[in-house]
């Protein structure tokens, strides 16, 4: 095996002043766009992490991988580094231009109490709190909102919601955080994107509206909802599934004994095969139950 160099290859990205690209002393790909350092370290079946760092001090050639510690996702080859890193600083480059004002801020919301705020624009404000946080849209800027997002007090919080900010106010927001937003409605309002763009989201382009597809396939099948390596069966996983996946006060409850190297959960949940996984009523392993085995 040919051992990784650490010779570095700076070079500024037409277009993207500021964007630099090398090697680590790790011989690693790596990036600088600002101050922000990026890294494409090897993960498993040929795949990369996305890493990144802040304010390294040293040449590239003299990075480690302990200087980076944040995960930003995976990647697939190093054309796809170069892309994040190109898109990160085009995002970077347009944020600026938007001229967003940091504020001091002490006002009440729905998440506790403002630690400060960014001024979008009139009316557009984002908060940021000890534990959450997220937009809030003065009343006239809340009813140009889509009736299928808006939210009554003009209240959006940071996770998914903030997306509807963005579909309404594209010109405050980067291209980056428009493509962001619109992945997230698509993901997680599916009736609100398809009312907007006036066509049907296929299976696949759509996390929420693929759960219900899959719960509305399963809602007589015994679907996992817990699940305990078992102590009392060796090579197997002790489950407890409902019909349909549903939870709650009075839903019927049954274990199941699943085989350890079987028992892979896919997107929404194990389905029970019945003719295979056998109803279980030993002793048990989750805590809830141990007391009431049959």
């Amino acid at each position: 095996m040919t051992a990784p160099t650490s010779e570095t290859y700076v070079v500024e990205t037409p277009g993207f002043p500021g964007v630099s690209f090398g090697r680590s002393a790790d011989g690693y790909p790596v990036a600088l766009v600002g101050e922000t350092a990026f890294a494409m370290v090897p993960a498993r079946n040929g795949w990369h992490y996305l890493v990144t760092g802040w304010r390294i001090r040293r040449p590239m050639a003299e990075w480690t991988r302990s200087d980076f510690y944040g995960h930003a996702g995976e990647l697939a080859d190093e054309a796809a580094f170069r892309a994040h890193v190109e898109e990160s600083a085009l995002h970077q480059q347009q944020r600026a231009a938007l001229g967003r004002r940091e504020i001091h801020s002490r006002a009440h919301t729905p998440w506790g109490t403002s630690q400060g705020a960014t001024v979008y624009a009139e009316g557009v404000v984002a908060h940021s709190t000890a534990g959450h946080g997220g937009f809030h849209l003065s009343a006239e800027r809340n009813r140009k909102v889509h009736s299928l997002l808006c939210a009554n007090g003009g209240w959006y919080e940071e996770d998914c919601h903030w997306a509807a900010v963005a579909q309404a106010f594209p010109e405050l927001f980067t291209d980056f955080e428009i493509a962001c937003a619109e992945k997230s409605i698509r993901d997680w309002y599916p009736d609100a994107w398809e009312a907007i763009h006036g066509r049907v989201l296929e299976p696949g382009q759509s996390a929420q509206k693929d759960e219900r597809a899959f719960f509305e396939k399963h809602t007589d099948d015994w679907v996992v909802v817990s699940a305990i390596r078992c102590e009392h069966q060796t090579g197997f996983t002790e489950v407890v599934a409902t019909l349909g996946g549903r939870r709650g006060p009075g839903t019927e409850e049954r274990r199941f004994l699943v085989a350890t190297d079987e028992y892979h959960v896919g997107r929404f949940g194990f389905v029970i095969d019945v003719a295979r996984h056998r109803v279980y009523g030993g002793p048990s392993s989750f805590m809830d139950w141990q007391g009431r085995d049959t």
